[in-house]
């Protein structure tokens, strides 16, 4: 393995609570070649629909645990990458290797290296900032859209109140304590649960990503990502045909309802909210009751 990357020791994933999937590994990412990327790969791979998860940070695919078995068990492909940097995947040790076009691209390339076709992109968070912006460039590998507590971040409008506080206080976590964190965001989960989400980052050092991801959100016209995620705002607000289905964690500072207020204005054809009334901003650990009623409403 390259000395740019660390790999976090296999051990600390033993027994996750509600993890029991297979780890599925590739290392010929177009763009990050011996970079090695994990990701969860559950249900028939002969399916006709395809549930392709997205994480935020600093979750990774760990938090779909309560949403993959419901959609499994629905006849459909699951599939959750954790990013560069991110749960099983390894993490370049240069914490500037993270801008909005690395994961971005990196997406992509996963996308089209594992030939995914009628997805319904589920994204949460940065999964959405960065998963909006995909469908307008993969023509007719997107059929449908489960969004939940995320934002496109344009550059051309001011970023929320509540975000804007988040990255001031990160700013000061060089160190941040992944577990502590999630007993706010997430106050219903066991200590075991806590413990799972600081799984990847034995120490500071595995923590680059963490440190980064608050400070490449788009803010300014001219800023890494602002440019596309222009497009895709025109993109889902024009061009979008596919269903729609978004649930919103009410108790979210950061990004609750005032911005998923913006978002389903924008995209084209969008229904009211499901709201789930305790969920703060890691909605997904609601995610067993959001997967039902999605699948209720694409029929």
């Amino acid at each position: 393995m390259s000395p740019n990357l660390l790999r976090t020791p296999e051990e600390r994933f033993t027994d996750l609570p509600g993890y029991p999937f297979e780890p599925n590994y590739l290392e010929d990412i177009v763009g990050i070649e011996g970079t090695r990327l994990h990701y969860v790969d559950e249900g028939s791979a002969d399916a006709k629909d395809l549930f392709l998860c997205l994480h935020g940070n600093p979750s990774w695919s760990y938090l779909y645990r309560k949403m993959i078995p419901v959609f499994a068990a629905a006849g459909r492909r699951v599939v959750a990458p954790d990013l560069p940097g991110f749960g099983k995947s390894d993490k370049p040790a240069d914490d500037a290797v993270h801008t909005f076009s690395y994961h971005r691209d990196v997406l992509r390339a996963f996308i089209e290296r594992l030939d995914l076709k009628n997805i319904t992109l589920v994204c949460q968070d940065w999964g959405g900032l960065l998963g909006l912006t995909l469908p307008m460039d993969l023509p007719g590998r997107f059929t449908r859209l489960l969004v939940m507590n995320t934002a496109l971040t344009t550059g051309d409008e001011p970023l929320s109140k509540g975000f804007v506080a988040w990255r001031d206080w990160s700013n000061t976590q060089d160190d941040l304590h992944v577990p502590k964190l999630f007993t706010r965001m997430a106050p219903h989960l066991s200590q075991a649960e806590y413990d799972a989400y600081g799984a990847p980052f034995p120490d500071k050092t595995y923590k680059g990503v963490l440190r980064r991801f608050p400070n490449i959100v788009p803010e300014k016209p001219d800023d890494d990502g602002a440019a596309v995620s222009r497009q895709a705002r025109a993109f889902w607000k024009n061009d979008w045909s596919g269903e729609t289905f978004m649930a919103v964690g009410m108790q979210d500072p950061v990004m609750g309802p005032a911005t998923m207020n913006k978002l389903q204005a924008l995209i084209r054809n969008c229904p009211p909210a499901y709201e789930i009334a305790d969920g703060g901003h890691m909605v997904p650990e609601w995610g067993e009751e959001i997967a039902k009623k999605a699948l209720a409403a694409f029929g």
